[in-house]
């Protein structure tokens, strides 16, 4: 890996990450990082899409906030997150996970798990973890993943408690300046659907890849490549949906939610104003801050998995539907898939004012957790079919 993660070059072809080369191994003493939502599955099935990505988010604000937004490589998962950083960082590391699984627990009520797990252990157990960056825009890349590392590194978490980062002490604050989720849900467009997908490699990477580009072929005829989000940006509405979530992260230690959920009112009926007329304040331009916002939203990627929220047209999910099912049956891949008529975008907006700012996206009813699990309850159905003599493959980790 060169010196650091962001003098690795960017690539803007999506398709390129099936590269090899586009990939750099992180050095044996650099950690990797797993987080995800205990029980998220039926935190998703009782409708609370935003708290489960609010905690997600969470993780990646509070690293983020300790580091510099870009300065390391991460992935979010919809209920959790992954991502790598240098030994020298590791203590402030700890204490802000820590903190955010208090945070999670107090104000979200939902439990984060978070563990961490030096690159050489990692590679001991046969695994690597290597590094590439997609430049989604000039101003924003984000972390792709290979080498089964972190798929390895989250199993090994949810088997073992002993990497585990403990919960800081009641009434702990994280730093979550930045995070946020005042964009209205987005609707699928062309009476279509919102698509969650993961698409998951078997033992014959050079089928895998053969599907992967099958996948992004289909979609590519879209002249947006499927993207939800329309190229002018999402739409603003007031109040924000994910007010109160706001709120709980911006709140100050000790300080007041009613005094928190007042300041974001003010701020979202400024931005809510500005969104309506078009007009600039000073150096901010709404119309060029939602352009900015469709470009840097993450609804595709990679993390030893293909990772996609995208909009589909119905004769596109049929032919999707088709391309993956028959790849299944003939052990190339595995996946998970799941439909539902909205996204939701969850942010870390470092300043409105630069075009760095990060739009993570999930789908609105289910989204990666119901794929997530869709692929499980596949792979627990083709293992109780099994034969009890027959050995069972090792199956891939379930994804985050």
């Amino acid at each position: 890996m060169p010196n650091s993660y962001l003098a690795i070059p960017t690539f803007s072809d999506f398709r390129q990450i099936l590269d090899p080369a586009r990939y750099h191994a992180l050095p044996d003493d650099w950690y990797v990082g797993i987080a995800d939502i205990v029980a998220s599955t039926e935190a998703v099935a009782q409708g609370r899409y935003k708290a489960v990505n609010m905690a997600g988010a969470a993780v990646i604000a509070a690293i983020s906030n300790t580091l510099g937004h870009s300065a390391y490589p991460f992935m979010f998962g919809g209920d959790g997150a992954s991502f790598a950083c240098a030994p020298e960082q590791i203590d402030k590391i700890r204490i802000a996970l820590g903190a955010t699984r208090r945070w999670t627990r107090e104000n979200l009520a939902l439990e984060l798990r978070v563990a961490l797990f030096k690159m050489s252990e990692i590679r001991a157990a046969g695994r690597d973890v290597r590094v590439a960056r997609y430049a989604v825009s000039d101003a924003v890349s984000y972390a792709m993943f290979s080498g089964e590392g972190v798929h390895w590194a989250e199993a090994q978490m949810k088997a073992h408690s002993d990497h585990h980062v403990s919960s800081a002490p009641p009434g702990a604050q994280p730093d979550l300046n930045g995070l946020s989720c005042r964009w209205s849900s987005i609707t699928a467009s062309n009476d279509g659907s919102i698509v969650s997908l993961i698409v998951l490699p078997t033992d014959n990477r050079a089928a895998f890849d053969a599907v992967v580009n099958d996948v992004l072929y289909l979609l590519d005829e879209d002249p947006r490549h499927a993207h939800p989000v329309g190229e002018n940006g999402p739409l603003f509405r007031f109040p924000p949906a994910g007010l109160t979530l706001e709120a709980l992260a911006s709140r100050p230690l000790g300080g007041s939610l009613f005094a928190a959920r007042a300041k974001v009112i003010l701020t979202a009926a400024l931005a809510f104003i500005l969104d309506k007329t078009g007009w600039k304040l000073g150096a901010f331009d709404p119309a060029h801050y939602r352009r900015y916002t469709a470009l840097n939203t993450d609804y595709r990627k990679f993390g030893d998995a293909l990772f996609m929220t995208v909009n589909c047209s119905a004769k596109q999910l049929d032919d999707l539907e088709q391309i993956l099912t028959t790849a299944e049956h003939e052990n190339s891949i595995q996946f998970g898939l799941h439909r539902q008529k909205t996204a939701i975008m969850t942010c870390i907006v470092p300043s409105v004012l630069n075009d760095a700012h990060f739009h993570f996206l999930d789908g609105g009813e289910g989204g990666y957790s119901a794929a997530s699990a869709a692929y499980k309850a596949k792979r627990r159905a083709r293992d109780n079919a099994k034969p009890a003599q027959t050995p069972q493959a090792a199956s891939p980790a379930a994804p985050l």
